[in-house]
């Protein structure tokens, strides 16, 4: 029996919606309302659902790893299931071409515009130390800090079904000089919410007791012999889904292709992209497998 002073703490925890950390709370995914699914039927298996709501997620990996790919087909499935959906966008690089190829409906997405620096820049930029220092790695500083600011207010503001801040091309040395106090109040305010809240980012940093972490790692397909003829036509992401409190540990392959290249035989197209999540711990294989073709690749996937 529980001791009554318990039970008090925990009855009014759940009464502000601060339960999340109680280990007698329901998990977070369990029920289809407390999930945002992805709609790729493997993806989601490994996810127990689909993303959680309530909780702050990481889409993790290198550049060309298939970061946007995984994040445009986020926000088409939340944006065809009526929810609104928000990206922080910190350097603007969200191709809308590619949005709207990936199945994104616009007129449900709010998209919140950075500043726009090359990859010279950041690679220079990401290079020099010291977070006082008045040279040009300020400027990198500054749009992260505008960033999470805006970030946040979406996530206090309430009504979206997706959010997702895209710090992607961030340098590493400018997310180390963030204090961790930055990521313990992004896990606050979505804390309790219908948001599925989501992290793009190069490296593991922030994910929510809740949440999952996607792990990343794309092989990219191109046709062509030299330098001018070249094409992308599609890229193999393997997503390893990680989450000790659900006990999730896995990995699924997702197939995306490029737009206005010939496909294969449809028997040949099929093999290609149908896959399973393959759990590597925690119990047996999932069944669930997909068919998506995700995305676009009008530009190189990040």
């Amino acid at each position: 029996m529980a001791h009554p002073a318990m039970a008090l703490l925990e009855s009014a925890l759940r009464a502000r919606k601060l339960d999340q950390t109680l280990t007698t709370a329901r998990l977070p995914g369990k029920g289809d309302e407390n999930v945002a699914p992805t709609t790729m039927a493997g993806l989601d298996a490994g996810l127990e659902g689909g993303l959680p709501r309530g909780q702050l997620s990481e889409v993790v990996g290198a550049r060309s790893s298939g970061r946007t790919t995984l994040l445009l087909q986020m926000l088409a499935a939340a944006t065809r299931r009526g929810d609104i959906a928000a990206v922080v966008d910190t350097f603007d690089q969200l191709d809308v071409s590619s949005g709207m190829s990936a199945g994104i409906a616009l007129d449900r997405l709010l998209w919140v515009r950075g500043h726009a620096i090359s990859r010279s820049q950041t690679v220079t930029l990401g290079s020099r130390s010291g977070p006082s220092s008045p040279g040009p790695e300020a400027l990198v500083d500054r749009l992260i800090e505008r960033a999470l600011k805006a970030f946040h207010l979406v996530l206090q503001s309430g009504g979206f079904g997706m959010a997702a801040l895209d710090l992607a091309d961030a340098p590493l040395a400018a997310l180390n000089r963030l204090p961790f106090m930055t990521w313990l109040r992004l896990q606050r305010a979505v804390e309790g919410t219908e948001i599925a809240c989501v992290l793009i980012v190069p490296r593991p940093l922030a994910r929510s007791a809740g949440g999952v972490t996607l792990s990343l790692d794309g092989r990219t397909q191109w046709v062509g012999v030299s330098e001018r003829s070249r094409r992308l036509i599609g890229m193999d992401v393997t997503a390893r889904v990680v989450s000790p409190r659900r006990r999730v540990d896995g990995a699924v392959t997702i197939h995306a292709t490029a737009q206005g290249i010939p496909m294969l035989a449809q028997s040949e197209t099929q093999s290609e992209v149908v896959s399973a999540f393959r759990r590597t711990s925690h119990g047996p294989a999932e069944a669930g497998h997909y068919g998506n073709a995700i995305g676009s690749a009008r530009r190189s996937p990040r």
